[in-house]
């Protein structure tokens, strides 16, 4: 038997090292994301306990962060997980993106860049490729829902108007935000992006739908093409 073939299930660990127990008696901020992610999981197999499951995702993905952005199918190829499990850490990363979307409110209000960019943010701030999304708005500028266009480069022989403004459309949207990622954690706009954002612009004012702004996020950072002239 080799040190990889022994494995001590959770079970097996004293009472005060288990994590669900450690939640209980500690609170869940003391947990490591190892032990947060095993509790989501739930359960490990007969090689590998929930523990060491989770600091293999968390190691594949390099860290919460990574984690969080992977995919079902991504998780699901890992070792010990499988699609019911890759479901409850998947579900559990999205109750966080939506309270940190709407802490407050069932429909927040956008009235700056910064209301925008913090929902924003939490949806696509860290996705290892370019996402472009749309924030669809009523006539009071409260956020009725986001949707996603395009994963993939977004430049502007890709991006078709009518994608962009499909869901508006169809959602009696009054007004928009679009935003896209830039994996670079660089903020600064492309020539394409201001070419998107005036053809964009252009389009809203043809459909009656007001392009408030487009918004470039990273990790940490976003940048305002409207507050920065870019494309309006």
């Amino acid at each position: 038997m080799t040190a990889s073939d022994y494995r001590v299930g959770i079970k097996e660990l004293p009472e005060g090292d288990r994590p669900r127990e450690r939640l209980l008696t500690y609170g869940a901020e003391v947990l490591s994301d190892a032990e947060l992610v095993a509790i989501a999981l739930r359960s490990g197999t007969r090689s590998l306990n929930a523990i060491q499951v989770a600091q293999g995702l968390l190691k594949r993905f390099d860290g919460l962060a990574g984690l969080a952005q992977a995919t079902q199918d991504e998780m699901a190829g890992m070792p010990g997980v499988g699609p019911a499990k890759a479901a409850q850490v998947l579900a559990a990363f999205e109750l966080g993106r939506r309270l940190a979307m709407n802490p407050d409110q069932a429909k927040p209000r956008i009235s700056t860049p910064e209301n925008a960019a913090r929902i924003l943010m939490a949806r696509i701030g860290n996705p290892r490729q370019e996402e472009l999304w749309v924030m669809l708005l009523d006539t009071k500028h409260q956020v009725l829902r986001l949707h996603n266009v395009y994963r993939g480069q977004v430049d502007s022989a890709s991006v078709r108007v009518c994608e962009v403004f499909r869901e508006a459309v169809r959602d009696n949207a009054k007004a928009i935000i679009v935003a896209h990622n830039h994996p670079s954690d660089d903020v600064t706009p492309s020539v394409a992006d201001i070419d998107i954002t005036r053809d964009l612009r252009h389009a809203g004012d043809l459909l009656g739908i007001d392009l408030l702004d487009h918004i470039i996020v990273t990790r940490t950072a976003y940048r305002s093409l409207k507050q920065n002239h870019e494309g309006f």
